[in-house]
């Protein structure tokens, strides 16, 4: 009878081959997600509830700045459909593999190593359509497949909003902090406190928030200029119960130096906006 056949093959058995082969596969590849991690001291994970706050350039300027402290740091770009972090960096070759198979990061400077999708593609204008668990997967090879060897920091860029990347990040990298990046003016503000809900839903702890694109001086008339409002992150920051890590002024030197693929507190780290940076690099060295 059917019946004594599958109680026959369940006794015998614990699954198809196929089913074994998969249940292998993924064991292995939680293992070499695990001894990856275990070498990287503080993982920090760069969101924003909306686009066009500068998230991927505080990412970028963070890492940069982590390493010329002497830190060494891994920028790994999740931002799979709008991947930059590249472009900022100049990362203009695809990655090679070393002899165990793994990936080698781009080694930028001494101190900093990167990984970004849009080094491991041929056609740098291929858009990627791709559904959540293809993401899940390359979220989970670049975090065990890159030889990224023992680093102080990793720097995790993801896109904007709540879905399928910063969830994958949040469950492959479970002792990840969050960074949370918003602008001054209330449009980025209501968005960004859904990052902040994001974080308390999933139990990720936020280390702070940036202010990105805050008032400026003018170069003319040295008068203060405030493009997006000011204040907006402080005060979000004190109604949500959590660090304020600075605000950071707006530069137009940062796309050009994003452009060239030099981030500008290497371009220019007397600029006001790498002081600023540096204030927050101090505050969030401190939290930790």
């Amino acid at each position: 009878m059917l019946h004594d056949s599958v109680e026959n093959a369940k006794k015998q058995g614990g699954g198809c081959p196929s089913q074994q082969q998969q249940k292998k596969q993924e064991q292995q590849q939680e293992e070499m997600i695990q001894s990856s991690l275990s070498r990287i001291k503080n993982k920090l994970f760069v969101l924003s509830g909306k686009g066009g706050v500068g998230k991927s350039s505080v990412s970028a300027n963070l890492a940069a700045a982590l390493a010329a402290r002497g830190f060494k740091t891994g920028l790994m770009d999740v931002d799979l459909h709008g991947p930059s972090i590249g472009h900022m960096f100049g990362m203009t070759e695809l990655l090679d593999i070393n002899e165990n198979k793994l990936l080698l990061p781009k080694q930028v400077g001494e101190n900093l190593k990167i990984v970004s999708i849009q080094a491991l593609m041929q056609d740098k204008n291929q858009a990627i359509i791709w559904r959540g668990p293809a993401k899940t997967g390359m979220i989970k090879q670049f975090v065990g497949s890159v030889a990224w060897g023992d680093l102080d920091f990793l720097i995790i860029d993801a896109p904007p909003g709540t879905g399928d990347e910063p969830i994958s990040v949040v469950q492959t990298i479970t002792d990840a902090k969050a960074v949370v990046v918003t602008t001054p003016q209330e449009v980025a503000l209501a968005d960004v406190r859904k990052s902040i809900s994001f974080c308390k839903t999933v139990k990720i702890e936020t280390i702070g928030l940036v202010e990105n694109m805050g008032p400026f001086k003018c170069p003319h008339c040295d008068e203060t200029i405030e493009l997006f409002k000011s204040g907006g992150g402080e005060k979000t920051a004190a109604s949500e119960g959590i660090n304020f890590l600075g605000s950071i002024p707006f530069d137009l030197d940062v796309v050009t130096s994003g452009d060239n693929g030099s981030p500008i507190v290497v371009e220019n780290p007397e600029s006001n906006f790498a002081k600023a940076f540096d204030s927050v690099i101090s505050k969030i060295t401190a939290l930790l």
